[in-house]
């Protein structure tokens, strides 16, 4: 996280500081129609491309190799006015959030946290009361990715990593990784650390694991869909990552949120598009 001066772009990994492809899809969720096979003589048609705006050629620059380690992302390095919208944990299982996403085509990456998604332990109620905590598990990410949102990597339990060992780090990492696969039919690539800390062993764990980057944030959304900035003029800046939780109300804030980021002129972004734009050549 920054504070004051803003870095941009990527959060560069300190020396001292501090798994395989895509596996079979799971079965579908209940209500989804069985596929069926192809016509002959017909194509069958091609999902359609993820939503979000797409980098032009030539405008990211390059996120700098880290010495074998996944970077440390905190905001994507472009002049355009296009920001990023990410959500953590999964405890308030909100179905208007999911047409929103769906029917307007909104880019977002959703970091999914076991016990949150499986309604262990106790919710975030932030927003004020919850009313959907649990009410699809897993189910309710599956409607998410068929909306044409990644499931990314953000622990099985939530700890301070900082606190933990590698070998609790990497079961974290790697039990979440697994446990995302078995239920959404694709492996993480992204994590995103509880709280945001981390140390080298988080990114030792995090390379093992199969991630390729770590995300952080310049900016959180609060209930009511404010943004709490962390530069010091509170403004979006070209790039910034704007982190969301899955709280009470956040259809209605989500809906608050996306109209200010359109007013104050700014695209939302295809988040995985532009990191693969970012890659060292």
């Amino acid at each position: 996280m920054f504070r004051g001066h803003r870095m941009i772009g990527v959060a560069c990994v300190l020396a001292l500081a501090a798994c395989a492809p895509a596996g079979t899809a799971s079965s579908p969720s209940p209500g989804t129609p069985a596929p069926t096979a192809a016509t002959p003589g017909k194509k069958t048609p091609e999902p359609a491309e993820p939503p979000g705006a797409k980098p032009r050629k030539g405008e990211v620059r390059p996120i700098p190799r880290t010495g074998g380690l996944p970077p440390v992302i905190s905001s994507i390095p472009t002049g355009r006015k296009v920001v990023f919208l990410t959500i953590d944990d999964g405890w308030e299982q909100d179905p208007g959030f999911v047409r929103q996403v769906r029917d307007q085509r909104i880019p977002i990456t959703a970091f999914a946290m076991r016990d949150a998604v499986e309604a262990r332990g106790t919710p975030d109620e932030s927003g004020g009361p919850a009313r959907y905590v649990g009410a699809g598990k897993w189910g309710y990410f599956r409607q998410l990715r068929d909306a044409g949102v990644p499931v990314e990597n953000h622990t099985l339990t939530h700890p301070n990593l900082r606190l933990l060992g590698y070998p609790a780090q990497r079961r974290e990492l790697c039990g979440s990784s697994k446990l995302i696969e078995k239920e959404i039919g694709t492996r993480p690539t992204l994590f995103r650390p509880p709280f945001g800390n981390y140390n080298t062993d988080t990114l030792r764990a995090a390379r093992s694991c199969g991630m390729s980057a770590v995300l952080l944030w310049t900016a959180t959304v609060q209930p009511g869909g404010k943004i709490a900035y962390q530069v010091p003029d509170k403004k979006l800046r070209p790039g910034d990552i704007l982190l969301l939780h899955f709280r009470p109300n956040l259809a209605r804030d989500f809906r608050v949120l996306v109209n200010k980021i359109k007013r104050r002129g700014y695209e939302l972004g295809d988040l995985q598009a532009y990191l693969a734009a970012a890659q060292p050549r």
